[in-house]
């Protein structure tokens, strides 16, 4: 038994060095590719609503402030205290534009560089579970070519930051299982996550706590565990203490209501039904969604280890949590993809090293739909009238990869996997590089010009109404100004109650007001901006 051991313990010493050397290769050449997909093209597009706009507005009122204020600690979003997160995410966001600027790419630029450090991190997890270096590069990369990673890590929102410290936590736990040292790790993640997510990082700990009471109960036991979690989540005590303090809240309950606004509040005033996120997954993963029954098994018959009771904890837990809450955004579903690329990545290593004459046929049949479909939408978009050669493009590489995926799982040829993950890589590069990685501000009138109008009036300090059904965050950002929605009868009685009211109206709904008296300021792109009488002639543009 000595004998064995020595031989082992000597065998460790003289390839750890040759492992840790090409780990570290690895890890330089993943995150190289991440920076690539989560950075280029990335100021090219305004600003979305809702999310983006809002931490663009809260980090730019905490750059903008006096030296010397706190505005830091107590953050607002146009001019009122902003409670609803903690500012760590708007910090960085703030920092950022003291070097570059106040811009699209400065708003998004620490989020995309923070999420791409998870695609190596997926590899330092996967490296702790599983044995084979191919599962962890497979994971990983699988992990990279899902267009949900891709597209919500270059938003500005705090999802990306939430799910690097929440993979940053996740390695911390799996080494403390044999270094206690790490608990203090486990700690800190947590304590960042507090003040990236707020109390929604309650959600994100139930994962840990869950998969440590299957697995590894004993720590949960350890004082190293929970002194470490003291001394991590202290900043994030200290900021809701200050909070505290400072607007006097009658119960920490009450502060507490506050942060969970984001999950009451129901986004265009409808709640989502509880199966929206399964949704989300099948409409999301492809192509990798091809092979997720065989991995659910798989994962399933293979419960009484550890990888797999984490990844039925993560993905299982989280997922059934944030399906009770009543507001779902699709960014919200970031969390759940670094588990299912772990299981998909251990389940492809298992396939490629079997030997297979052909591989199932719904593998084959699926990748043969894919490339049909993406050829019809080639060819689509090759048309005359809606003739889009970016479109084109890319559905042609989509096609391409596809097919060959298709004829390769049909001869049971295992590079068909290296097929799907490099051609998803270059299809994610073009559609990145494409105008269309952001879609959502078609749904609504083009920002920028409505904005540039109202900045043209110098109404910084006036209240604008507007006809728009909702708020939009990036247009309270583009134009320095509040623009709040209201229904024609209020818009009405704000014209009439006020001296001096600013509307915001499209055309139609001009003409259905019948308003009287009225000045138009400033019109573009459908909507115009009107007041009541005669205006200073500065403010005035004059239309024949």
């Amino acid at each position: 038994m000595q004998e064995g051991s020595y031989i082992w313990s000597h065998l460790q010493r003289q390839h750890r060095p040759v492992d840790k050397w090409i780990d570290g290769l690895w890890l330089i050449v993943l995150l190289f590719a991440a920076m690539i997909l989560f950075n280029i093209n990335l100021g090219e597009m305004p600003l979305q609503d809702w999310d983006e706009g809002i931490v663009a507005q809260v980090a730019k009122e905490i750059w903008n402030a006096p030296t010397g204020s706190m505005s830091w600690l107590y953050p607002t979003l146009v001019g009122e205290p902003y409670q609803n997160q903690p500012p760590l995410m708007h910090w960085l966001v703030a920092w950022a534009y003291a070097w570059g600027g106040v811009n699209e790419w400065t708003t998004r630029l620490p989020g995309a560089v923070i999420t791409a450090f998870s695609v190596p991190l997926l590899y330092c997890i996967a490296r702790e579970l599983f044995y084979l270096r191919w599962v962890a590069i497979y994971s990983a990369l699988i992990y990279l070519t899902m267009l949900p990673v891709i597209r919500n890590g270059r938003l500005a929102v705090v999802d990306g930051l939430g799910v690097t410290l929440l993979m940053l936590m996740m390695l911390c736990v799996l080494r403390s299982r044999r270094d206690l040292r790490y608990c203090l790790g486990v700690g800190i993640s947590l304590g960042l996550i507090c003040l990236t997510k707020g109390i929604l990082g309650i959600f994100l700990a139930a994962i840990v706590t869950v998969f440590l009471c299957w697995d590894t109960p004993r720590l949960l036991a350890s004082s190293y565990l929970w002194v470490g979690v003291f001394i991590g989540i202290l900043p994030a005590i200290g900021w809701y203490l200050a909070q505290f303090m400072q607007y006097g809240y009658t119960s920490p309950i009450e502060l507490g209501n506050e942060s969970l606004n984001p999950i009451n509040y129901i986004a265009h005033g409808q709640a989502q039904p509880l199966w929206y996120y399964f949704i989300e997954i099948i409409k999301w993963t492809w192509p990798w969604l091809v092979f997720l029954p065989q991995t659910l098994r798989f994962t399933w018959d293979n419960r009484n280890f550890s990888w797999a009771k984490l990844i039925i904890v993560w993905t299982g837990v989280y997922l059934l949590l944030i399906s009770l809450v009543q507001v779902k955004l699709p960014w919200y579903l970031f969390p759940i993809y670094p588990s299912l690329a772990l299981a998909f990545g251990f389940y492809v290593a298992q396939i490629e090293n079997a030997s297979f004459s052909s591989y199932p046929r719904i593998w084959v049949t699926s990748f043969a739909i894919l490339a049909v479909a993406a050829s019809g939408g080639s060819i689509y978009f090759s048309l005359g009238s809606i003739s889009n050669t970016d479109l084109q493009i890319i559905f042609a590489c989509i096609a391409l990869t596809m097919t060959l995926a298709a004829i390769l799982a049909e001869r049971g040829d295992r590079q068909f996997l290296k097929i799907l993950i490099w051609g998803s890589y270059i299809c994610l590069f073009l559609f990145i590089k494409s105008n269309y990685w952001i879609w959502e501000p078609g749904q609504a009138y083009p920002v920028k010009p409505v904005a540039a109008m109202i900045t043209r009036a110098n109404l910084k300090l006036e209240k604008i109404y507007t006809s728009f059904p909702y708020h939009r965050s990036s247009l309270d950002f583009y134009s320095d100004c509040t623009v709040i929605p209201a229904s024609s009868r209020d818009l009405k009685y704000h014209w009439q109650s006020q001296q001096k009211p600013y509307l915001l109206v499209d055309n139609p709904t001009l003409d259905v007001l019948q308003l009287k008296s009225l000045q138009v300021i400033d019109q573009t792109a459908g909507w115009q901006l009107i007041t009541k009488g005669i205006v200073d002639n500065s403010k005035v543009k004059s239309y024949e």
